[in-house]
């Protein structure tokens, strides 16, 4: 009876251990920033105003195994922000709003996604801040597509022009805490490695 209870421990000691060593392998795949698109909105506080532009990815990467992504980086070029007007354009560029002078990129590190939520933490201004939002994964061959939108305060990464939270009576020129970050983002597997 004794030696059958250390079999039966040895034996599922095996398989958990088995199991731990043939998890299914992680590739990396890199963003491929010509073919990946994202579009920002802000929104007035009052009516109906709400401006769109775009800003480029610089570079990312994001790990893909068994029907799940992790552990991504991505690296927003804030130098870019763009919109058609171009003194709004220069407005976001400059330290009332985003400071690419003083800070040129955005970091978002994905730790995770879970049932169709990413979760991260964001870094915009030096100022670092959990995140999560919705995604849609594709997986097509070789390449993967994660699309969503994120819904950002700007307020809590220092970003607090015209804002009624942070200053009074500004009427029709307040501008809304939240902007969307709608993303498309197409990505490129890399290689293959086990973890």
């Amino acid at each position: 009876m004794f030696s059958f209870c250390i079999m039966k421990t040895l034996l599922l000691f095996l398989l958990a251990f088995t199991s731990l060593a043939f998890r299914p392998a992680l590739v990396l795949y890199r963003v491929d920033t010509a073919a990946s698109r994202l579009t920002w909105t802000g929104h007035a506080e009052v009516g109906t105003w709400a401006p769109s532009g775009t800003v480029q990815l610089r570079q990312g990467q994001l790990e893909y195994g068994a029907n799940t992504v992790r552990n991504g980086r991505f690296e927003l070029d804030m130098r870019t922000i763009a919109h058609a007007n171009a003194d709004l354009q220069n407005h976001l560029r400059n330290a009332d709003f985003f400071d690419v002078a003083r800070f040129p990129t955005a970091v978002f590190v994905l730790s995770d996604v879970t049932d169709h939520v990413a979760r991260g933490q964001l870094t915009v201004k030096g100022i670092t801040r959990p995140l999560r939002f919705p995604v849609r994964v594709t997986r097509v061959g070789n390449r993967l597509r994660v699309q969503g939108t994120a819904s950002v305060d700007r307020t809590q990464f220092g970003v607090q022009f015209n804002s009624s939270s942070f200053f009074q009576n500004l009427g029709d020129e307040a501008i809304g805490n939240t902007f969307e970050l709608a993303f498309d983002i197409v990505a490129q597997a890399a290689s293959v490695g086990a973890r």
